[in-house]
C-alpha cells in the first residue's frame, strides 16, 4: 500500500505540473494584438514562490528546474537564465520562510516582491553582460509593480482553490517521523 502522506505529495506535485502547464499554455495563446500597455506578471514564478513558501516539499528543486526551463524554452527566453533564477530564489524563500503560519503575510508579501526584484536586476545584469537585447528598465520595473500587486491574488488561489496550505503541528509531526 501507499503511503496516504507520499501519495497526497505526489498529487500535490502533480497539481503543481498541471497549474504550470495551464499557466504556460494561457501565456501563449495569441490573446494579444499589438504591444499591451502593461505587461502581465510573472504568474509562474508567483505561483511558485506560494506553493514553496507554503508547503516546500510539494515543490521539489527538480520539478520547479524543469517546469521553468520547458517555460524559458516555450516562450523564448535566454535558455536556462530565468530557470536559475527562479531556482536560487526558491531556495532562497524556502530557507528564510520558516512556518508560514508564522510570517506574517505583509512580510511574506514584501520578501517574495525583494527576491523577485533581485532576480530581475540579476537578469538584466547578465543581459547586459552579454549584450543580449533585453526590455527596458522601466519596462521591468512595471512588470515587478504588476506582479507585485497580482502575488496576494495567486495566493487566494493557491490557498483557498487548491487547498496548498502551510502544514499544521501533526502534519509537521508525521513529515519528521517520516524522514
Amino acid at each position: 500500500m501507499v503511503d496516504p502522506v507520499t501519495m497526497r505529495r505526489t498529487g500535490f506535485r502533480l497539481l503543481f505540473l498541471a497549474m504550470a502547464a495551464l499557466v504556460i499554455f494561457v501565456r501563449i495563446l495569441p490573446f494579444r494584438i499589438g504591444t499591451a500597455p502593461v505587461p502581465a506578471p510573472e504568474l509562474l514564478t508567483l505561483t511558485t514562490f506560494a506553493w514553496v513558501i507554503r508547503r516546500p516539499e510539494y515543490a521539489p528543486v527538480a520539478l520547479i528546474a524543469l517546469v521553468h526551463l520547458t517555460a524559458d524554452i516555450l516562450f523564448m527566453r535566454p535558455l536556462g537564465l530565468w530557470t536559475i533564477l527562479v531556482v536560487l530564489g526558491c531556495e532562497y524563500l524556502r530557507k528564510h520562510s520558516n512556518i508560514p503560519s508564522e510570517l506574517p503575510f505583509p512580510v511574506e508579501w514584501v520578501m517574495v516582491t525583494m527576491t523577485l526584484a533581485t532576480m530581475i536586476a540579476a537578469g538584466m545584469l547578465v543581459q547586459a553582460v552579454l549584450l543580449v537585447p533585453q526590455p527596458s528598465i522601466g519596462a521591468n520595473a512595471l512588470q515587478l509593480i504588476v506582479s507585485a500587486a497580482a502575488y496576494p491574488i495567486v495566493v487566494v488561489v493557491t490557498a483557498f482553490g487548491l487547498g496548498v496550505r502551510p502544514a499544521g503541528v501533526a502534519e509537521r509531526d508525521a513529515e519528521r517521523k517520516r524522514a
